[in-house]
């Protein structure tokens, strides 16, 4: 019952149905573990961390309509309101909000001058409160201090004389040696200065998807805006308490001003991966669909092997082969269509690894992934064949003599 050459002949007399499974194999285990790469992906990213103090942090708009609107004294008034209200730890004005989708950014260069190579940073700008307010670890160098925090008005295009950056924009400026950022001078719109006065753990910028997410910078101003947002941190577990509060508050505290769009940064994060979790759920089914197709295939040729063969089954029974010996035959069987389905399918899914690296600068393939994949595939296989296999053990001698 051992012997492959029974098996091989009888793969040849089916073998239309034995290369349409293996073929559903290859393309399940292609698909599959590429799915599940992709899936990978997605969640490490969604894990990333923003280095906010997420579950305290919420921010609201504050659009202005009223003439005569003095925005300097009005979020001095405002700030002071929020940060007296019993449970806020902190506020600051802010022009971004990080994994929002909209923000600034701009390039740092080592040299002034055009044509100096630069790199992109996400901007944001905040005042003395900002590293507070958003629950930054400052890791090098020192806040913003009252004194440097600078009026910016609507038309302006001047950049202040310090800067605290992120760990991640101190490394792509001096790689290998991010600390000795601090303190070095480089320059944005070509030729204005910025001292890197701190540097701080993490801060992402507004938008996941871009591969500099983690390259943020802080600039101390306060800013003249029509449509300016206020970020606020509360204590913990009082978030959602406190938002209703301050909205109410600050529409009452002056009228020339509407107070919309109150939202959690748990709220922003969920609604940026909302896609990314899309999709990890699209790819989920579709392994979960292909896999239950090439189960039921491979049922189905078990099937009607088994039906095909009763007379061959019930001789084998009569010649003394036990119910465990005609199941290991199915079972073997099996292995060996497997085995042609995964190493067609192996080679189809680092193929089709290069193409996704190429295209969308993905990482490549994990060899161990792909072994998961073979793997699981065999066990999905050798499960699926069981049923049959038990069905053709029980298949009596005499019963199969009889069978036409």
């Amino acid at each position: 019952m051992f012997e492959l050459g029974p098996i091989f002949r009888a793969l040849l007399r089916q073998k239309v149905g034995a290369i349409l499974i293996a073929l559903q194999i290859a393309l399940t285990l292609s698909i599959m573990v590429n799915a599940i790469f992709m899936m990978q992906q997605r969640s490490s990213q969604m894990a990333r961390p923003s280095g906010l103090d997420e579950a305290n942090l919420f921010y609201l708009s504050n659009t202005v309509f009223g003439q005569n609107y003095n925005h300097e004294a009005a979020l001095a008034d405002d700030l002071r309101l929020i940060r007296g209200i019993p449970g806020v730890v902190d506020a600051t004005q802010i022009n971004a909000i990080p994994l929002s989708g909209g923000g600034w950014s701009m390039g740092l260069q080592h040299k002034a001058g055009e044509g100096e190579d630069d790199i992109g940073v996400a901007v944001y700008m905040v005042d003395d409160h900002g590293i507070n307010t958003l629950g930054l670890e400052l890791i090098a160098g020192e806040n913003f201090q009252l004194t440097d925090i600078e009026w910016r008005p609507a038309a302006s295009v001047s950049w202040p004389a310090r800067a605290i950056v992120s760990q991640a924009m101190a490394e792509a400026l001096y790689p290998g040696a991010y600390q000795t950022a601090l303190g070095k001078t480089v320059y944005i719109n070509q030729n204005e200065a910025i001292q890197i006065s701190g540097i701080v753990k993490t801060l992402q910028a507004p938008w996941n998807g871009w591969d500099g997410v983690e390259r943020s910078m802080l600039v101390p101003f306060q800013m003249e805006n029509r449509n300016g947002r206020y970020m606020i941190r509360t204590e913990p577990g009082r978030r959602d308490e406190l938002m209703p509060i301050i909205e109410k508050a600050l529409a009452e505290s002056n009228k020339n001003r509407i107070i919309r769009n109150v939202t959690s940064l748990e709220d922003t994060r969920e609604d940026s991966y909302r896609s990314h979790n899309a999709l990890n759920k699209i790819l989920l089914l579709v392994i979960v669909i292909l896999t239950l197709i090439t189960a039921f295939g491979i049922v189905g040729l078990a099937m009607f092997s088994i039906n095909r063969r009763r007379r061959q089954i019930g001789t084998r029974r009569a010649l003394g082969a036990t119910q465990l010996q005609v199941m290991r035959y199915f079972m073997l069987e099996n292995f060996l269509i497997s085995t042609l389905g995964v190493t067609i399918g192996a080679i189809a899914a680092v193929g089709l690894n290069i193409w996704l690296v190429s295209k969308f600068e993905l990482a490549p393939l994990q060899p161990q992934l792909l072994v998961f994949g073979v793997l699981a595939l065999y066990l999905v296989g050798q499960l699926a064949v069981f049923y049959p296999a038990r069905k053709a053990a029980a298949i009596s001698p005499a019963t199969a003599t009889r069978s036409v």
